[in-house]
């Protein structure tokens, strides 16, 4: 059927008029968009050549997978093909008063278009992709690919602009846990991952055993504040000096079973002591590893990113204890742990400065590694 007159539009919107002046301020600025879609947030961003972030926008999926426990990967794909051109609007609204314009930006006034390539949902990864590829391809402007791990990385620049290699970077999300020796930009030693669960992931499995929804690292973080660390003897797997590998499958396992012993033999479950105790047995491993990685190196610079790098008491744990060492710590804004496209606008703006563009014919990579 033909669509109602109201549900048509042109789009995107035609360039404004602009004065001489203002034209002339905005291809001064160089407008970098960025396209993040790696998982279940539709992002867009909106950077100048100089760093300043004009347009941040998000849009979160989080009520939809919920009731699965998890991330549905066909919801996904699906969520971002229905909302991404309203996140976009929203983006060029906002970039448009952030340089006190009167009518939005518009695609031909923009210097580059950057987008999330991978690691990822392929699905999802793919709707930014083709998106991002037509829209710079309608636009006449140049295409940036940027690997979704890098921009974790790079997150931490939001929150400390001088922040210069060489130094430690750990990882910690719900799809990847690593320990990286950043060397300089675009050099990167990965020291270690995990070889089964990511962090986030063990977190949501946690959650989920203990019947407390998902997502589940905010539910037990907030558990966690009133419990005793040492209530729960969890294990720490691969704790042994120069290995920078992680495994949270056991403990994992151990909760549940802990769990499953309780429940068994009558007793009330303390969640407060058992949230505590979980959290403290992988934040030990990722403190003594990246200690031990900081040592190795002799960088006296540490860094952490992903969506578990939100966590208040991880944040805290490696700002007192690595602090107290002479080590400078940087945290990203809690905003930009979670995935955004600012992360992505921050690497896409370097690599247009750079002259690295990539061709209308890249697809998605799923599998992408730094």
């Amino acid at each position: 059927p033909e669509p109602t007159a109201a549900a048509v539009r042109t789009w995107p919107q035609p360039a404004a008029e602009r004065g001489e002046e203002q034209a002339a301020e905005i291809a001064r600025r160089q407008l970098v968009l960025a396209i993040e879609s790696s998982c279940d947030e539709t992002a867009v961003a909106i950077i100048d050549a100089k760093g300043n972030m004009l347009a941040n926008q998000v849009s979160t999926q989080i009520d939809f997978h919920a009731r699965f426990g998890g991330v549905v990967p066909e919801i996904a794909s699906r969520k971002h093909v229905e909302v991404i051109v309203g996140v976009m609007d929203a983006a060029l609204e906002e970039a448009a008063e952030a340089l006190g314009l009167d009518a939005p930006i518009a695609p031909t006034e923009l210097a580059a278009v950057g987008v999330t390539q991978g690691p990822g949902l392929v699905g999802a990864l793919v709707v930014g992709v083709a998106f991002a590829k037509g829209f710079a391809a309608g636009a006449g402007c140049p295409l940036i690919c940027v690997n979704h791990l890098e921009g974790h990385l790079y997150a931490n620049l939001l929150a400390q602009p001088d922040l210069e290699p060489p130094f430690i970077f750990t990882l910690v999300s719900g799809g990847h846990t690593m320990l990286v020796h950043v060397k300089a930009w675009g050099d990167y030693e990965v020291l270690g991952e995990t070889l089964d669960d990511a962090v986030g992931e063990a977190f949501d499995k946690v959650a989920k055993a203990l019947g407390l929804g998902y997502p589940g690292g905010p539910i037990i973080s907030k558990l966690a504040e009133t419990g005793n660390p040492r209530a729960i003897d969890f294990p720490r797997a691969l704790n042994r000096r120069g290995d920078y590998r992680f495994s949270l499958s056991g403990l994992k396992t151990a909760v549940v079973s802990y769990i499953e012993h309780e429940t068994a033999a009558g007793n009330t479950l303390h969640l407060p002591d058992l949230a505590a105790s979980f959290e403290a047995a992988v934040f030990d491993v990722q403190y003594k590893k990246a200690k031990g990685a900081l040592r190795e190196t002799g960088c006296r610079e540490y860094c952490i990113g992903g969506g578990v790098s939100a966590n208040p008491h991880l944040r805290r744990m490696m700002i007192q204890k690595l602090g107290r060492q002479g080590i400078r710590v940087t945290v990203p804004p809690l905003n930009a742990c979670t995935d955004n496209a600012a992360m992505i606008a921050e690497v896409a703006r370097r690599k247009f400065k750079e002259g690295d563009f990539a061709s209308f014919d890249v697809d998605a990579d799923p599998n992408m590694t730094l």
